[in-house]
């Protein structure tokens, strides 16, 4: 990916923000954390291939010329909402180093597929997925 291609994603990036920010001010029906995640989980969400297919395409789709740090090992752990059709929304990247956050959420929303969903009582459900991202400089 070159720098062109990254200013394209970050636009992209905010743009999903916003439009999920504005279907939540929108939204009429307002759920519980009770209601909108069940406590009990029979399968959890998946991704097609596992957990290290989906480390090396969120590692392929990493921009890490945008990622500017003078420490050599930095990290965030990147949170989302796998929803009922398997797609993903509500990327959130916390650690200390505010590009690398960002180049990490715009990575996960640009991931090709989509996720297996959660299963409880044989429905489908939306799920907290947790990945976390480190990168080491040389």
């Amino acid at each position: 990916m070159d720098s062109i291609e990254n200013v394209a994603m970050i636009a992209a990036l905010l743009k999903v923000k916003n439009l999920e920010d504005l279907k939540k001010i929108n939204s009429k029906t307002v759920l519980s954390p009770q209601q909108d995640f069940p406590k009990s989980i029979e399968k959890t969400a998946d991704y097609p291939g596992g957990m290290n297919a989906l480390r090396k395409e969120v590692a392929q789709l990493f921009y890490g010329d945008g990622v500017f740090s003078e420490k050599g090992n930095i990290k965030t752990n990147v949170a989302f909402i796998v929803e009922k059709d398997g797609t993903i929304s509500d990327v959130k990247a916390e650690g200390d180093n505010f590009t690398f956050n960002r180049q990490a959420e715009i990575a996960v929303y640009s991931v090709s597929e989509k996720f297996s969903p959660a299963y409880t009582n044989g429905n489908p459900v939306r799920y907290r997925f947790r990945l976390p991202l480190v990168l080491n400089f040389d």
